[in-house]
This record gives C-alpha cells, sequence and structure tokens, in this order.
C-alpha cells in the first residue's frame, strides 16, 4: 500500500481511500446503533482472551482493519444511548457532535499556537468570551478548552496556590514549593469530585492538605461546619489557599449554595473554585438556571460538555475570572509562544493551557449550540431533571424499593430491600444486582454509596428517556432481585 492512499490528502487517491473507509465505518456504526442488546456480555477474562493486535509485515490494508476493530471494538462496546444504560455521568451525543469530529480529526488543527489552528483559535476565543457572559464574568477571553474537569480542577487549584503564595511575595513558578507546605490547606465537600485529592498530591502537597467539610442532608457543604473548619485552621496557625464548591455532585447531583460560599471565602481573602463539570449545564436551562447562582463570584470554574450538554468525549472548558492570574503560569518558547507574537496580538492559547498539543474540541460545542439553538438545548438539558423528579416520585410507590435521597440534578439513588436482611447484606444485595445487570448484557445501573448505604444510582442524562423505559428498567431490577 502506498503513501497515495493511506496519508490523507488531496489527491485522487487519498481522496477515494478517505471516502470507501469512512463509508464502511458509518455503515458498521450504523447497524451497531440497531443492535437489540446494551452490551454483550463478555467478562474481562473473556475480552482478554478474545482481543490481540495483528501487526504484520505487510500490513492488512484499511478494509479488515476495520473489519477487526468493528469485530473486537464496536461489537463488544457498552451502548450508552440504550435506555438502559445509566449507570455514570457517560452521555449519548449529539448527530451535530459527530460531524465536527470528522472536521476536527481531518483537519487535525492543534491549538497550541495560532499558526497551527488560526480559525480554530478564533472559534474558541469567541467560545471561552461567550460562556464567560453566560457565567456573569466581566467582558474578556480568560479560559481555556480541557479534556474535562479533572484538568479543569487542576488548573483551578494550581493557580488559586500560586496567588496564595504570590500574595506572600513567593513564586511558586520560579522558587518552587515553600518548605512548610502541611501549614496550607484547600477544603472541599466531603462529596466533591476525587479529582481535588488527587490533584494536590500530584502538585506535591498531598492528601493531607485536603480538608473536607461535612454534608447536609442533600449532600451540600455544612456552612456551619465550613465556618468552624475556618476558624480551628486559623487556630492552628494554618491557612487555606482555596475553597472547592461543586455545583452537581457525582452522586447526589448536589450544588452547594454559591452565593453563601464565595461571599465567606471573599471575606477572608480565600480563592473558590467551582467545580461545575456536571451542574454547569444548567446554564442553558429555562427552568433550574437560578440553582447556580453565584457561580459568577467565583474566581475559577469548570465545565464539562461530554456529560449534559452531549457532546462526545473529550470537550471541556476552564474559566478564569481575573485574566491577570494567568500570568503565574505562563511560560514563552519561541517556537510557540514568541514576544513578538505577543506584540503584534496574536492569540497563541498554549500560554492558558496545562497542555501543548490539543485538539479543536470547542468545535463540537459551537456546532451544538448553533445547530440546536437556545429552546432545543435547554428543552434536552432540563428533561434529565425533571425526568428524575418523576422517578423518584415513582420509586417511593413502589414497596420493595426505597429512594435513598430525593434527586437534585438527573439522578436518582435507591435500593432493593428485603426483609430479614441487615445493612451489610442489603449493601451486598444490591452490589450484586448491579454486577448482575452488566453481566446480563440487558442493563447498566451504577452501584456506589450515600452516606455509608450503598445503593443503585441511575444518571439520567439521555434525552430520549422516558418514564416508561424507567419503569422498565425497575422492573427488570426486581426480576434480578428475584433471581438472586
Amino acid at each position: 500500500m502506498s503513501t497515495t492512499n493511506t496519508i490523507l490528502t488531496g489527491t485522487p487517491e487519498s481522496l477515494q481511500a478517505y471516502q470507501e473507509v469512512m463509508t464502511q465505518s458509518q455503515q458498521a456504526v450504523a447497524a451497531w446503533l440497531q443492535q437489540p442488546d446494551m452490551y454483550q456480555g463478555k467478562s474481562v477474562a473473556e475480552l482478554r482472551e478474545r482481543i490481540a493486535l495483528h501487526f504484520t509485515p505487510e500490513g492488512l490494508g484499511n478494509k479488515q482493519a476495520i473489519d477487526r476493530a468493528v469485530e473486537y471494538f464496536l461489537k463488544d462496546s457498552l451502548a450508552v444511548h440504550h435506555p438502559q444504560c445509566v449507570a455514570h455521568l457517560h452521555c449519548p451525543s449529539l448527530v451535530i457532535s459527530q460531524a465536527a469530529e470528522v472536521f476536527i480529526n481531518a483537519t487535525n488543527q492543534s491549538m497550541d499556537s495560532w499558526d497551527q489552528s488560526p480559525s480554530a483559535t478564533i472559534m474558541e476565543v469567541k467560545l471561552v468570551e461567550w460562556l464567560r457572559s453566560q457565567i456573569g464574568y466581566p467582558a474578556g477571553d480568560a479560559g481555556v478548552f480541557t479534556s474535562g474537569g479533572t484538568q479543569s480542577n487542576m488548573m483551578g487549584l494550581m493557580l488559586a496556590r500560586d496567588a496564595f503564595f504570590a500574595r506572600r511575595g513567593h513564586s511558586i513558578q520560579q522558587d518552587g514549593l515553600p518548605n512548610n507546605l502541611r501549614n496550607y490547606k484547600v477544603f472541599c465537600s466531603e462529596h466533591a469530585h476525587f479529582s481535588v485529592q488527587k490533584n494536590m498530591a500530584l502538585m506535591g502537597h498531598g492528601y493531607q492538605s485536603v480538608v473536607q467539610i461535612k454534608t447536609d442532608e442533600y449532600s451540600r457543604i455544612d456552612l456551619n461546619d465550613l465556618l468552624e473548619k475556618l476558624a480551628t485552621t486559623k487556630s492552628q496557625g494554618e491557612e487555606v489557599m482555596a475553597i472547592v464548591a461543586t455545583a452537581g455532585t457525582t452522586d447526589a447531583g448536589a450544588i452547594d449554595n454559591l452565593t453563601a460560599i464565595t461571599t465567606l471565602a471573599h471575606e477572608q481573602n480565600i480563592w473558590v473554585h467551582v467545580d461545575a463539570a456536571w451542574g454547569g449545564a444548567l446554564l442553558l436551562s429555562e427552568k433550574y438556571r437560578h440553582w447556580l447562582a453565584g457561580l459568577e463570584q467565583a474566581d475559577s470554574v469548570t465545565l464539562d460538555f461530554h456529560k449534559q450538554y452531549f457532546q462526545t468525549i473529550s470537550c471541556g472548558a476552564f474559566l478564569l475570572k481575573d485574566p491577570k492570574h494567568y500570568e503565574l503560569m505562563r511560560y514563552q518558547a519561541a517556537y510557540l509562544n514568541s514576544e513578538f507574537d505577543e506584540a503584534q496580538g496574536v492569540p497563541n492559547l498554549v500560554s492558558k493551557s496545562l497542555q501543548t498539543t490539543r485538539r479543536f474540541d470547542a468545535l463540537k460545542l459551537w456546532m451544538g449550540l448553533e445547530a440546536l439553538g437556545q429552546k432545543q438545548y435547554a428543552a434536552i438539558i432540563d428533561n434529565g431533571v425533571s425526568l428524575a423528579q418523576d422517578v423518584a416520585a415513582y420509586v417511593e410507590s413502589m414497596t420493595e424499593v426505597e429512594l435513598v435521597m430525593k434527586p437534585q440534578l438527573a439522578s436518582v439513588l435507591f435500593r432493593v430491600r428485603r426483609e430479614g436482611l441487615d445493612d451489610q447484606q442489603t449493601a451486598l444485595f444490591n452490589q450484586k444486582i448491579g454486577d448482575a445487570l452488566l453481566d446480563s448484557g440487558r442493563a447498566n445501573v451504577g452501584v456506589t454509596e450515600h452516606n455509608g448505604v450503598t445503593c443503585l444510582k441511575l444518571t439520567l442524562l439521555n434525552p430520549t428517556v422516558t418514564l416508561d423505559d424507567i419503569k422498565t428498567l425497575l422492573a427488570l431490577v426486581l426480576q434480578t432481585a428475584e433471581a438472586l
């Protein structure tokens, strides 16, 4: 096989090869999307035994390589669009997002410097400006698209820490970490995303730097405990570098009181980062936007678009209220973001990102916004929240199922109860129900813990799922419980 049809170019041979592989791939996806099963149910051991790389000296050619990918990947993939696939914050994707991926992949733009991605750079900057306006931030372009919540949260924590030490005359960027790190803390909810601990460890502070704040009955930060821990920290000679508030915890979908937290924090000159990776979808909501009141007061914000914005993975953003803080991480390289470029106003986005080479994932959101419009986007976001409320009401009417917590965003926590089982036995029973459903290939229901209670979770992101679909799923849950 010659390079004339292996590398994507504008030659007739290359274009023909491109059209052939795209047609073959599209036909395979169309067939897969119509299969009735959510998953073919192969175990870890079976997949390890079945899957092997076939890298030959001569090569198999495009067609056979695609055939093998269909056989060993596509056929054994989880159907996230299936109405019984409700375990995680893992959404089906917009059709227009698939079109955006074609453009992103074919052009292969890299977002680190303008001369590698001229139109893409300007489009991302304009989209960041628009996102800032949705939050209520001042006009500007301080922000960048990211791989998702973990990376965005790291940027928020890193800049919060570096700004904290900069106010004390110490540059982390130039001089590294100080010696007395144990005296500096980050606060977050006990239900905050695990990336807070993970990122603080990666940044050299360790898990010990993270102080978890108790939560109320709805998994939101308990403001009294926050006040007490702030006072205790100060009395011990320690200082708080940042408070991480959450708008949409992973399990409960809880949104902390952002107005109260940001007001309290700024009175004490403490940076607030809001992890709105999930709840940030409500920026487009017509019914629930007010739940994000106070977000505009945060110093930095995480947004994800591969959750309830229904974009393909990966697509996230980090937004920074005050652009001056970007100076804390700026590094100049003559081959990417030279002083000469900056003097001419050339936007080289590598200055705003932890990544260097980076995909033009912003195109997916751009095309989604334009294709759907405000009304339709709001409707599919609000659908999940409203459906969760309807499902919770139905669960409360059932005798064998217990609602563990009233829903807040688009998740429902519940568990199956059986007479004669204590709490430990009930926990194992529900774990086995979740495992059995996935093993059967018929459903994927989350298994998690809420306040020490092991429960099942429905994450209702899919706007095509109805209450009747969930009733069918709950009946399947009870059938599985009976079989166990």
